[in-house]
């Protein structure tokens, strides 16, 4: 089961959100709030995997929220799904910078929002492929360029492969269906080549990717 947390400044949303999820059966939302320090002593209380994240809340921000939420946490979990309108730029690089582990619009679909929740909770990041270029790229865009060194490129071409299709907004299970190799192959590359760029996660993989030109929409 995973266990989710909602937080949106907004009651009708919330309630939309734990309607919709509790559909599912694997899904659970074991707390709710409406604004960034009630998100952060909720999560410490209810203890989810995967925390909707507003980013703006009158009560206290997401941003703030996100930040202390990934510095408290052990581990991946919880992952935090910023659930935006797209329109609030500054807030969602805000987020991406806090820490959150992926992005998703309002007005998605349920199943996608559902799918999303699952993808986090694996530890797969990235979830929708469309937000993910144009949030990346224009975040990429944004700072300072890599030095000639890292833009050469420190990977080998199936590191270099991998980390474009992750990029993308692929699984690793999708990766390896790609490139026709195992899951583990994947994994293996892919932890070699974030310790060689020196990112931390897979969204500052995705980012770098999208700095350098490894990924399209730079």
């Amino acid at each position: 089961m995973i266990r989710v947390a909602l937080v949106d400044d907004q009651a009708v949303v919330r309630a939309g959100f734990r309607v919709l999820l509790e559909e599912a059966a694997d899904l659970e939302v074991v707390g709710e709030a409406a604004s960034g320090p009630e998100a952060v002593a909720m999560v410490r209380r209810a203890r989810p995997d995967v925390v909707c994240m507003d980013v703006r809340m009158p009560g206290g921000d997401g941003l703030t929220a996100t930040r202390q939420i990934v510095a408290d946490r052990d581990g991946d979990l919880p992952a935090v799904l910023v659930v935006t309108t797209f329109d609030l730029d500054d807030y969602v690089f805000g987020a991406l910078e806090a820490g959150a582990s992926g992005f998703l619009l309002k007005d998605c679909d349920p199943a996608d929002l559902a799918h999303a929740i699952r993808r986090l909770a694996r530890g797969e990041g990235m979830v929708d492929q469309a937000v993910t270029r144009r949030v990346i790229a224009e975040f990429a865009r944004r700072r300072p360029a890599p030095d000639p060194a890292q833009a050469a490129g420190p990977l080998t071409p199936r590191e270099r492969d991998i980390v474009r299709l992750l990029a993308e907004g692929m699984s690793n299970s999708e990766i390896a269906a790609a490139l026709h190799v195992e899951q583990s192959t994947v994994k293996s590359h892919l932890g070699r080549a974030m310790t060689k760029l020196g990112t931390r996660d897979r969204l500052q993989t995705v980012v770098w990717a999208y700095r350098t030109g490894v990924a399209g929409g730079t």
